[in-house]
């Protein structure tokens, strides 16, 4: 299994030999371990060439794509599931991507870092500065990150699309959010994991 603690929930909720493909996928690492564990046929979008190369290092047929271009070259229900982990929130439109994954894939699992986890209220609150953290690592003028989601946000959104939540979890590190993300997820998670279909 991997390491990041996304990747062990998204491997729960994939099928077996199912058909995948991973929006964002980086250096391959998800692919890899989902065909190692669950035979899945995978494929993978990649802008940055470095993580292109990587990720055919790791075996995986990967595509290079601007995912704010659109997805028109797959049509409908072309894939099982369609995944994108901590890359949402870097999308100049993260709700059209969505309906995208929604229309490529007969279900979609996303992940992002909750920005309204209480860690990062109080640091913005107290030093007056965009915090940096363990999942938020990035300085303000340097983030890919360009929209700044919580957990209620998402949820929102879904609920205005008619988007089905089928699952989701939280990640959180520390206590007490340990303990305290299944009350409060907006407050104390650091990841969501949601699955999701139309």
């Amino acid at each position: 299994m991997s390491t990041r603690s996304d990747f062990d929930i998204i491997q729960r909720w994939i099928m077996a030999e199912s058909r995948i493909l991973d929006l964002a996928c980086g250096d391959g690492t998800l692919l890899k371990n989902l065909k190692k564990h669950h035979g899945v046929e995978g494929y993978g979008l990649e802008i940055d060439p470095d993580k292109i190369t990587a990720a055919i290092a790791n075996g995986i047929n990967v595509i290079e794509t601007n995912l704010d271009k659109g997805l028109s070259q797959f049509s409908d229900n072309s894939f099982d599931t369609v995944v994108m982990t901590q890359a949402l929130q870097a999308m100049r439109y993260p709700h059209l991507v969505l309906d995208e994954m929604l229309r490529i894939g007969k279900k979609c699992i996303v992940t992002f870092p909750n920005f309204g986890n209480w860690r990062a209220r109080t640091s913005l609150f107290i030093r007056g500065r965009m915090p940096v953290t363990k999942q938020l690592t990035y300085q303000w003028y340097d983030t890919p990150n360009i929209h700044f989601c919580t957990v209620n946000d998402f949820e929102a959104l879904c609920a205005e699309k008619n988007i089905q939540l089928i699952h989701r979890e939280f990640v959180a590190e520390r206590i007490p959010d340990k303990q305290l993300k299944g009350i409060w997820p907006n407050l104390f998670s650091d990841t969501a994991i949601y699955l999701l279909s139309k």
